[in-house]
């Protein structure tokens, strides 16, 4: 490289570094679940841990699902949570099960003696072998693993898949930074040819929940290792919120998905067809699919697009006192024997007009016809989108509709429906529409926090959240800080206290209209059995608060739960709204959930592989193997970071390489020079000289010939 050209690209990565905000390392105290958004990510949870390849990879390198079909793991995946497992990483393991099914054909159960299964364990860092290794495997979910994206990231490597920055056409897309990288980690940025790695037809991904961050495995921490061509991205890529939309696309292609297992029915009304809904005959009005305007936008693009988007319009501003309409979905057919009902609704008429859900259900004979009514929401006039959450308990066919009533003879506006969605699944416990929140970014000072009301728990404990818009404190002022606390209730007399071994849920919504592509932020914690969690009292040192008329325990939750950077992407404040949910769930029943793994004769078709791990890994269980061919790549042979691969048999060493070194030789064990770069350095460097001796001698003339 030419001088020039090094100061240029040294001069390009102080630019860069420009971008990259530096935060420095969170401070804790005991009202602290953990560091938010600035937690630890995986390289560096897992430094130290030299048995891992590309930082959190186990096993044989050169296993690959998505090319190697017989890698491929066939569902539902038997699974063991071992006991060594903290109970909140449990929770969290579970929480992730659930994204697979709803995005794609990936499902789970409890281990029952197969010979292909995950065990999950608490070993040292987040790590997992690649592919189905057919004789059972760990995955460990260590200290400070156990967040949902973590577990997403740790599974796709078992389903198959590498790290988004392997791929072969990874250089145009992303720069690597060689002498930032650590020494003896640059085998972790390798790239593999399209023989080895194939993209599945997809473009790169930097949102990709499998791409490494700006400053993984780097000597300084405060200077990257990998940058993007495109500087917009370099706050992107590493992102540890949720499965990207192309995540999926990957997931789905590979493994044949048709349908995912627990998202039944979801509608943003964009199409003329109106996904199947149907009009009742038997109403004296119809819903009509309206494009959204200045004065009526729809909800599906949040004032995004003029003049675009649809949704479903009742008018209520003429017609008698009364007037009905009906909007009936399709059949459907559930699988479990609970759903939740998600949808966004508006009434810009007199407050009094009413939203009815009714279901119309099996009535035994197989006829879809036996009718209940559901949930009624009553309008307040105030002409704003809403969401609800609306739970079921289906167990047979079924349909559901809403009812539009026009209540008041002075109503003059309309019920709007819009972004429906149906899904498997229970409803969040609280739900809480804090509107207007760009405004409260704008005008609330640090340490201010907002109150939500008390909600309850199935159980019947009472709790609250709180929202800092500008950080709890000046330190974190371009965070939103989020705490949660206990009420006083009307149950409390009859509950457990202290409340231990409960899971703390929040979510800050991503509120894009199709679930599957959601990329919501959510973070969770796990009560013990501390004066924390006692009943709240004057004498436990809760709070009296009159809002509520109750006590409330101290702020618990976290001081940079979701940076403004972050939340200001995507559609966390669609129509300048911010959605929060919370859970508070009983995890007791997981405190013991390890089995016995049952000794299985191995199949004569598999050829096993032996499974590595550092000393803390031990064997699952005593198994009867054939003995296997001899593996070129085992141990491998490549030195220097080389990575082994296999050829007709062989093994051939794909040598690593830097800006101005490469490694060469059968086994990589040659250290050269690029003669062409050390030229080029070497007459940049004289160039220099000679030009500095040259504009020496001028001024000399000049000041001679000023005499």
């Amino acid at each position: 490289m030419a001088s020039g050209d090094k100061l240029g690209a040294t001069a390009v990565l102080i630019g860069l570094l420009a971008t990259l905000t530096v935060q420095a390392f969170p401070t804790f105290n005991g009202d602290s679940a953990d560091a938010g958004e600035l937690r630890d990510d995986i390289p560096d949870i897992n430094r130290g841990l030299n048995h891992l390849f590309e930082g959190d990879i186990a096993g044989n390198p050169r296993r690959n699902a998505i090319l190697d079909q017989t890698s491929r793991w066939k569902f539902p995946i038997p699974y063991i949570l071992n006991d060594t497992l903290e109970l909140n990483a449990k929770g969290v393991i579970l929480q992730a099960f659930e994204e697979y099914r709803l995005r794609s054909c990936v499902d789970f159960k409890p281990y029952e003696g197969e010979s292909s299964y995950i065990i999950f364990k608490k070993l040292s860092g987040c790590w997992s072998y690649v592919g189905d290794y057919k004789v059972g495997q760990e995955l460990s979910i260590g200290a400070r693993c156990d967040t949902k994206a973590i577990v997403e990231h740790e599974l796709l490597h078992a389903l198959g898949f590498y790290h988004e920055q392997s791929r072969s056409d990874r250089d145009n897309y992303v720069k690597i930074w060689w002498d930032q990288i650590e020494d003896g980690k640059e085998h972790n940025f390798n790239k593999y040819e399209d023989d080895f790695i194939t993209d599945l037809n997809t473009a790169y991904d930097y949102e990709s929940v499998m791409h490494y961050r700006p400053k993984s495995f780097n000597k300084n921490e405060s200077i990257p290792t990998i940058t993007t061509t495109i500087p917009e991205f370099n706050d992107i890529i590493g992102q540890r919120l949720d499965f990207s939309a192309v995540d999926i696309t990957r997931l789905n292609r590979m493994y044949n998905c048709a349908n995912t297992h627990t998202l039944l029915d979801q509608c943003s009304f964009e199409l003329i067809n109106i996904c199947g809904m149907i009009q009742n005959e038997n109403d004296n009005a119809d819903w009509v699919q309206v494009l959204s305007n200045p004065a009526e936008p729809d909800n599906t693009l949040g004032g995004r697009c003029r003049d675009s988007g649809y949704f479903m319009k009742f008018d209520t501003s003429s017609g008698a006192v009364g007037k009905s309409a009906l909007l009936e979905s399709r059949i459907l057919y559930p699988k479990r024997d609970e759903q939740c009902l998600e949808f966004f609704y508006k009434m810009s008429g007199a407050a009094g007009d009413k939203l009815v859900v009714w279901i119309r259900a099996d009535d035994g004979t197989g006829t879809v016809r036996h009718v209940r009514k559901i949930h009624t929401i009553t309008g307040d006039g105030d002409n704003a989108w809403k969401i609800v959450h609306v739970p079921l308990k289906m167990t047979k066919k079924f349909r559901y509709f809403f009812q539009g009533i026009r209540v008041s003879a002075s109503s003059s506006g309309a019920i709007l429906l819009d972004d429906i969605t149906l899904r498997e699944a229970s409803c969040p416990n609280a739900v809480w529409q804090i509107p207007n929140f760009t405004a409260l970014l704008a005008s609330t000072a640090p340490g201010v926090a907002l109150k939500s009301r008390c909600f309850y728990n199935s159980e019947g404990y009472s709790y609250s959240i709180g929202v800092y818009p500008n950080g709890r404190n000046k330190t974190y002022e371009d965070y939103v800080g989020l705490t949660f606390h206990l009420c006083s209730g009307e149950n409390d007399a009859v509950l457990q206290w202290p409340a231990e071994n409960r899971q703390v849920t929040v979510v800050t919504m991503d509120q894009d209209p199709d679930v599957k592509l959601r990329m919501s932020n959510t973070r969770s914690f796990t009560t013990d059995s501390s004066t924390r969690w006692n009943k709240p009292t004057n004498d436990s040192g809760a709070t009296w608060d009159e809002s509520c008329r109750c006590y409330r325990t101290s702020d618990y939750g976290w001081n940079t739960f979701i940076s403004h950077t972050q939340l200001h992407k995507r559609s966390f404040l669609k129509n300048n709204d911010l959605i929060i949910t919370a859970d508070f769930n009983d995890l007791t029943h997981l405190i013991k959930t390890e089995v016995p793994v049952k000794t299985a004769a191995p199949k004569a078709d598999i050829k096993h592989e032996e499974l590595v791990g550092e000393t803390e890994v031990k064997p699952l269980a005593v198994k009867h193997r054939e003995a296997r061919g001899v593996d070129p790549c085992h141990p491998n042979p490549c030195l220097n970071g080389g990575v082994c691969v296999e050829r007709e048999g062989k093994a051939s060493c794909r040598c690593a390489t830097t800006q101005t070194t490469y490694y060469s030789g059968k086994t990589c064990e040659e250290l050269k020079t690029d003669k062409g770069i050390l030229g080029a350095l070497i007459g940049g460097a004289a160039t220099t000289v000679v030009l500095t001796l040259a504009v020496l001698i001028v001024i000399k003339r000049v000041n001679h010939n000023r005499r």
